[in-house]
């Protein structure tokens, strides 16, 4: 068994087809979770959760990029979603309604990304304190419930560390850095405050500053988690074009060949993992 703790199978790249998709996923045995970027598809993963009774969990939140109106301009993703731009507000309310379900496991994924920016240092920095201020909200939302925070982290360790650091009071209890790319001095900053690391297709890519392979090999098996953040990056030998939580068993094999274990141990841990982090 394996689950993949970070998909999106509640975005518009599955529309057609996403419960298909997913009863291929499950007689596979693999479990998995859609995890919401902005209310939309934060409502979209907890209705599909609600139609499976074992096996398809959600996250509701509010990725950081969806912050920018008012701010600056950035393409829609149509991957993601064709009935909304890249605005969004955080409605506290709204998002405790929804993680109400017993299908929610996790407030995300949400946190901060300098990937994309406003041109002016102004502009910039009035972007970065929004995110920080629905960040925070977020965090006290996962505290009120008792749930673990997703986060998602581009090119702003530096400051996810530091507000962190600063707000020790409403830090959840349990954490993951989805999808982690950063170095091994952020890594190990991430261990200490007892992180659970999300490793996912993006680890087949060459980034420079980045060694893949060093981060898996310095993070305990028992804080691994699987991912695929499907629709995207699928690994290089699957076999179909559009992601899904099948690639799942790629970032498994990789990482089982970088730790020199078995694939079986692999997804036995990894799934202990998740199953005790998010309760399922």
């Amino acid at each position: 068994m394996l689950i993949d703790t970070h998909s999106h199978l509640n975005f518009n790249a599955y529309r057609d087809d996403a419960d298909e998709v997913i009863r291929r996923s499950l007689d596979n045995n693999i479990w998995m979770i859609n995890v919401g970027s902005q209310s939309e598809t934060s409502k979209k993963a907890v209705e599909i959760a609600e139609k499976y009774p074992e096996g398809v969990y959600a996250a509701v939140g509010v990725h950081p990029i969806h912050l920018a109106e008012g701010i600056f301009k950035v393409k829609m993703d149509k991957e993601e979603t064709v009935l909304r731009t890249k605005n969004e507000s955080f409605d506290y309310e709204k998002y405790k309604d929804l993680a109400q379900s017993k299908k929610v496991v996790a407030i995300g994924e949400t946190g901060f990304d300098y990937y994309w920016r406003p041109k002016t240092k102004k502009k910039l920095e009035v972007f970065k304190q929004k995110q920080k201020e629905v960040f925070l909200k977020q965090l006290e939302l996962a505290k009120e419930l008792g749930l673990p925070v997703i986060f998602h982290c581009r090119m702003a360790h530096r400051d996810l560390i530091k507000i962190l650091s600063e707000n020790s009071e409403i830090r959840p209890q349990k954490e993951v850095a989805h999808g982690f790319v950063g170095n091994s001095e952020e890594l190990q900053k991430y261990l200490d405050f007892g992180f659970y690391i999300g490793f996912n297709g993006i680890i087949f890519k060459k980034i420079e500053g980045i060694d893949f392979e060093e981060n898996i090999q310095k993070t305990p098996l028992e804080r691994i988690l699987l991912e695929t953040d499907c629709p995207y990056l699928a690994p290089p030998d699957f076999s179909e074009n559009r992601n899904n939580p099948l690639g799942v068993k790629y970032i498994a094999e990789k990482i089982a060949q970088i730790k020199n274990l078995s694939i079986e141990e692999i997804a036995k841990i990894t799934t202990e993992n998740a199953k005790k982090l998010f309760k399922i």
